[in-house]
């Protein structure tokens, strides 16, 4: 079974950030959101062997900021922004990326 890539949680947490009147999603809301936004699958939601009763997709959230410097990635692209211990805060490069977008 296929699970969803770090694009789409990228994605998805970039159109949280811009719905916050801070610009700022925190990791909870994240949690919270993304699958209301993505539908995740089994796979996404199997147990993680190295956190214990974390969901895998939760470890794609954390690799944004990992993957900051891999070309593709929504830091090194300049749409998103890690805040330590808060979340993510889109950028204004982001918000013009998320309207180029919209038909």
């Amino acid at each position: 079974m296929t699970t969803t890539n770090e694009q789409q949680i990228s994605l998805a947490t970039l159109i949280i950030a811009a719905a916050q009147t801070n610009g700022t999603a925190s990791f909870y809301r994240l949690k919270v959101e993304i699958p209301k936004k993505i539908m995740l699958t089994a796979s996404d939601w199997a147990p993680s062997t190295t956190r214990n009763g974390e969901p895998m997709w939760h470890q794609l959230i954390r690799n944004i900021k990992s993957h900051s410097v891999n070309d593709g990635n929504f830091i090194a692209e300049g749409w998103l922004e890690h805040v330590p211990r808060v979340g993510y805060r889109i950028t204004a490069a982001g918000r013009r990326y998320l309207a180029a977008r919209k038909p």
